[in-house]
């Protein structure tokens, strides 16, 4: 069977609920995991997704800020919601689905952006970013005995110099700095993670999922970074199908600034 599991950070679900539904009538994943929802999980727009056939739904919300939420077709268990670097937010989720005959525990990750300056010292945002990164690096892929395992999310970095528009210009700006790739790859790496989007296009071809909303023609420009990922354990990698980012959805009416990444898997 395939199962495909989608990542998005919607920059408000109330604002976007029409995206969401344009989004899950078309490409109709088994999975959708939102980012940055921004409203408690009483706030939740449940109506708009209702005769979808996304009946099973775990949130993990807040008051204006952040928010995770994962919307399934298949039946789920064990919701897991850690607080990262103990402050509160809603920046994690976790699920456990059975997709046929394999058990598979869901992450799903809304890493903090870290602010403008990349300089811990003088910038608390950045610091916070960098602690966050550093407690990722727990996170296994084959945590559990028995349990395949897919994370994803808005990490809010760009690892590699084919995930940016321009990798020199980058270097000095917050997602692209030395210190957050090499962290984030170290917790890919220790954590027996595959990066499934790399896997899947050539690392020489450049990979965007976000383009900012200052652009005046964010197409024509297209300064873009790969800041949304998914990753997986070594025995889902081996059965990835396909990657899609579906880039047109920049373009949709009051679109977020990132846009959908599905990964599909030959279960």
């Amino acid at each position: 069977m395939t199962f495909s599991l989608t990542t998005w950070n919607i920059n408000s679900v109330r604002l976007r609920a029409e995206s969401v539904v344009k989004f899950l009538k078309m490409e109709q994943p088994d999975v959708l995991c939102l980012q940055e929802t921004k409203c408690t999980n009483e706030q939740f727009p449940h109506a708009a997704f209702e005769g979808l056939g996304y009946d099973h739904v775990a949130l993990h919300g807040q008051k204006g800020y952040h928010g995770v939420a994962v919307l399934s077709k298949l039946p789920f268990e064990d919701v897991v919601r850690q607080d990262f670097c103990e402050v509160g937010d809603a920046r994690h989720l976790s699920v456990k689905l059975k997709v046929a005959d394999r058990a598979i525990r869901v992450h799903n990750l809304y890493v903090p952006a870290g602010g403008d300056e990349p300089d811990a010292e003088v910038n608390p945002k950045f610091g916070h970013k960098l602690q966050f990164i550093e407690e990722m690096r727990k996170m296994r892929a084959e945590g559990e005995a028995g349990v395949s395992a897919l994370l994803c999310g808005d990490l809010n970095i760009a690892p590699y110099e084919s995930d940016v528009w321009s990798h020199k210009q980058m270097l000095k700006i917050v997602s692209h700095t030395p210190v957050e790739t090499s962290g984030l790859l170290t917790a890919m790496s220790e954590g027996g993670w595959t990066d499934l989007m790399r896997r899947h296009v050539p690392m020489e071809e450049k990979l965007f999922t976000w383009w900012s909303y200052r652009a005046k023609d964010w197409a024509a420009s297209n300064r873009g970074r790969r800041l949304d990922h998914v990753w997986g354990s070594a025995d889902l990698a081996a059965r990835l199908s396909d990657v899609n980012v579906l880039t047109d959805a920049r373009g949709w009416e009051r679109p977020s600034d990132h846009v959908p990444v599905t990964a599909s898997f030959a279960l």
